[in-house]
């Protein structure tokens, strides 16, 4: 059964990305502009996230208080690419 969050697999290229909810409220985060991928997180204050993504993807952050819930950001996750260092890379024998 494939997973409702997985990469299309005509997506070839992806990014590692992070997140940090730096705010006090709860937030949720989604993918919408990437065709046949649905991703969708929620993240607690001071959370962090590592997903992976198409350079091309849009993170929209949606802030509530409770009662109503709005768009609050669009980021590019080509900005949220988080870079390993060479040292962290292993290579098998």
């Amino acid at each position: 059964m494939p997973s409702l969050d997985a990469l299309p697999t005509t997506k070839a290229q992806t990014i590692l990305c992070g997140y940090r909810n730096e705010t006090p409220a709860i937030q949720i985060i989604r993918i919408t502009n990437i065709v046949d991928w649905y991703f969708e997180r929620v993240m607690f204050p001071g959370a962090w996230l590592l997903f992976d993504a198409v350079p091309q993807a849009q993170l929209e952050v949606y802030s509530g208080d409770g009662i109503s819930t709005l768009l609050a950001d669009h980021i590019p996750c080509h900005t949220l690419q988080v870079m390993m260092p060479a040292s962290s890379v292993r290579c098998s024998p």
